[in-house]
C-alpha cells in the first residue's frame, strides 16, 4: 500500500488473514525489514517454505496485499474433505505440489498397491498434457511403521517395525533388506509405465527433519513427553479432527488400528506417538533431544511434505486404507505445526480384490506385477485394466480381465503401425477436437473408463480416416502411458528358441500342462513371452 493509506489501514486487519501480503517494518538494529508470506494473524506471516515469522503491527512501514498467482488447472477431483469435486489449482502458479504416500520396503508391492502408486502417475501426465508444470515427492518407509497384519508369529513382539521383522525373516540387515526392495518397486513402477517423482526422501534419512518438527509441536503444546520417553500428539488439541474420515475423537476407542500405545503414558487414549523411546530395541534408532528411539509412523509425511514442499501441498494422494488414521493424523500434524491448512485436495484410490477376495498371505491370492510378466502378459496389460475401472470404485480384478487388456494392446499397437502408414490429407481440426474431448473426459474426476471407451469408440469410426485416428492414439497416450506407438518387434528365431516353442505348443496339445509351463518359463527367460488364446499359442520378443 502508499502512504496516502488512512491511518487506521497502516496494518493488516482480520480481513487479510488467509491473504498473500509483503510487509515492509523497521527493523529495531536500523533499516527495513522485508515479509512476503499468508497472513495466518494480526502479527504473524507464514512464508513460501513454512516457517511462521512473527512482526510488531506498530513498526509497519509500509505493506500490501500481493495478487493471487494461482493457477485453475480446469481438473476437477474429487476431495475426500469436503466430499465434492473440487478444482485443482497450482497454489503458486509454478508447478502443482503433489505429495503422493509411498511404499513400506519390506514386501513387493502387489497390483493393489501398484494401483494406488498409478493415481500420482495418472495426475501428473493430465497436468502435464494440460500445460502445467508438476513438483512430486513419494515417500520410501523404511522405518517406523509397525506390524500391524503380518502372517506370521509375532506374540512376544506385536509392536516390531515391519521393516525389522522381515530382515529377522530373511536374516538380512534391516537396511539392506529395504534397499533390495525398494530397488524392486522402483522396477515395477518402471515396467508399469510409472514416471519417477522429482524426489523419494526415505524415512530413515529424514529423521532430523522429523526431530525438528515434532519440538516444534512440543513448543506449541500440541505435543508432549509421555511418562514412558515417547512423545505423543495431544489429538484434543485439534479442533477439526475427523474432518477426512468422519472418526471424532469423542468416539474412537482405545487401541484403534496402527496405534502403539504405552500403559499409562499417554494423557487421552486416541494421542499417538511422534517419537517411540528405543526400550530394548538396537537397530534402527537415533538419538534424539528426548532420549533414544525411533520415529512414529505418521510423522515422516508431514515432516517431508512440509519440507520438500515448501509448506504447502496442492494434491495429496494415497489408498483409501491410508484416510484413517495416517492421513488424519498427519492432516493435524501438519496443519498445527503451519498453522495453516496444509493440504488443499485429498485424493484417495479404493481398494483392489482379487477374484473376489481382499489379498492375503493366508488367502494366497496375492498377486504381483512379476506373476504377470511370467504369464506372458505384457505389464501394461494391468496398466490398461486399472485404466478401465474408476479410481475411487472397489475393483475387482482376474486373469481374464488381464487376458483380454493384453489382447487389445496388441490390437491397438498393429493398428496404429497400419493407421500410421495411411497418405489421407489432414484433418488437424477434427483430430484436436477428438484429442480435446478425451481430455475433458478426463478432467472430470479423472474418468479414465469412459476415455478407453471414447477410444474404443474412435477404432471403429468408419467415417475417421486412418491417419487421423493413428494421430489421436499417438497424442493421447501422453496420458494413457499404453506405448500404443511401439512397432512389434520381429527378429528370426535361433533353432534352439523355435525348438522349445514347438516343443512347448506339442505340450499343450497333449494337455502336458506341467510341461507347458515349465517350458513357457523356460522361453521367458530367454525374453519371449509365449501366450495362449483361442487361436491357438503366439509368441513375442520382450523389449
Amino acid at each position: 500500500m502508499s502512504e496516502e493509506l488512512p491511518m487506521e489501514a497502516l496494518a493488516p486487519t482480520a480481513e487479510n488473514i488467509g491473504q498473500r501480503v509483503s510487509i515492509r517494518s523497521h527493523d529495531p538494529e536500523g533499516g527495513f525489514r522485508d515479509l512476503l508470506g499468508h497472513l495466518v494473524s494480526l502479527n504473524q506471516v507464514r512464508k513460501k517454505d513454512g516457517q511462521i515469522i512473527t512482526f510488531e503491527p506498530s513498526k509497519i512501514h509500509l505493506w500490501k496485499v500481493v495478487p493471487d498467482t494461482s493457477l485453475q488447472t480446469g481438473i476437477f477431483l474429487y476431495d475426500t474433505k469436503s466430499r465434492q469435486e473440487q478444482e485443482l489449482v497450482i497454489s503458486d502458479g509454478r508447478a502443482l505440489r503433489l505429495y503422493s504416500c509411498g511404499p513400506t520396503v519390506y514386501r513387493d508391492a502387489h497390483v493393489g498397491n501398484l494401483r494406488t502408486f498409478l493415481l500420482a502417475d495418472l495426475i501428473t501426465r493430465l497436468v502435464k498434457v494440460s500445460g502445467y508444470k508438476v513438483h512430486s515427492v513419494q515417500n520410501i518407509t523404511d522405518v517406523g511403521h509397525m506390524n500391524d497384519d503380518l502372517d506370521v508369529d509375532l506374540s512376544a513382539e506385536t509392536s516390531e517395525d515391519k521393516v525389522l521383522t522381515q530382515a529377522k525373516l530373511e536374516h538380512k540387515d534391516p537396511f539392506a533388506l529395504a534397499r533390495s526392495y525398494e530397488a524392486k518397486f522402483h522396477h515395477d513402477l518402471e515396467r508399469l509405465g510409472i514416471k519417477s517423482a522429482d524426489v523419494y526422501p526415505r524415512a530413515s534419512e529424514s529423521i532430523e527433519l522429523m526431530l525438528r518438527l515434532i519440538q516444534q509441536l512440543i513448543d506449541s503444546e500440541h505435543a508432549y513427553l509421555g511418562e514412558d520417553g515417547s512423545v505423543y500428539f495431544a489429538a484434543n488439541t485439534f479442533e477439526s479432527y475427523g474432518a477426512l474420515s468422519g472418526n471424532k475423537l469423542n468416539e474412537l476407542v482405545p487401541g484403534h488400528r496402527y496405534e502403539y500405545t504405552g500403559d499409562g503414558a499417554k494423557r487421552f487414549h486416541a494421542d499417538w506417538a511422534l517419537w517411540k523411546s528405543a526400550g530394548n530395541r538396537s537397530e534402527m534408532v537415533w538419538d534424539s533431544p528426548w532420549g533414544s528411539g525411533f520415529p512414529g509412523w505418521h510423522i515422516e509425511c508431514s515432516a517431508m511434505s512440509l519440507h520438500f514442499l515448501k509448506g504447502h501441498v496442492d494434491l495429496h494422494i494415497g489408498g483409501i486404507d491410508l484416510r484413517f488414521p495416517h492421513h488424519e493424523n498427519e492432516r493435524a500434524q501438519s496443519n498445527c505445526a503451519s498453522m495453516s491448512e496444509v493440504t488443499d485436495l485429498w485424493m484417495h484410490g479404493e481398494h483392489l480384490l482379487f477374484e473376489g477376495r481382499k489379498m492375503s498371505k493366508s488367502a494366497g491370492n496375492v498377486v504381483l506385477l512379476e506373476d504377470i510378466v511370467n504369464r506372458g502378459f505384457d505389464p501394461l496389460a494391468l496398466r490398461l485394466v486399472f485404466l478401465e475401472n474408476r479410481y475411487r470404485s472397489q475393483m475387482d480384478l482376474n486373469w481374464d480381465q488381464i487376458a483380454a487388456a493384453d489382447s487389445t494392446l496388441s490390437r491397438w499397437r498393429n493398428k496404429y503401425q497400419e493407421w500410421s502408414s495411411d497418405e489421407a490429407p489432414n484433418e488437424q481440426l477434427v483430430v484436436s477436437e477428438l484429442i480435446d474431448s478425451i481430455l475433458a473426459t478426463l478432467r472430470d474426476d479423472l474418468d479414465t473408463p469412459r476415455a478407453i471407451v471414447q477410444l474404443r469408440a474412435l477404432e471403429r469410426e468408419q467415417a475417421l480416416s486412418d491417419k487421423s485416428k493413428a494421430q489421436v492414439f499417438a497424442a493421447v497416450d501422453e496420458f494413457f502411458g499404453l506405448d500404443l506407438t511401439r512397432p512389434a518387434i520381429t527378429v528370426e528365431l535361433s533353432p534352439e528358441i523355435q525348438a522349445l516353442i514347438d516343443e512347448r505348443r506339442n505340450a499343450r496339445a497333449l494337455k502336458d500342462f506341467a510341461k507347458s509351463d515349465a517350458l513357457r518359463d523356460q522361453l521367458l527367460a530367454l525374453k519371449i513371452a509365449v501366450k495362449d488364446g483361442v487361436n491357438g499359442m503366439s509368441w513375442e520378443v520382450i523389449p
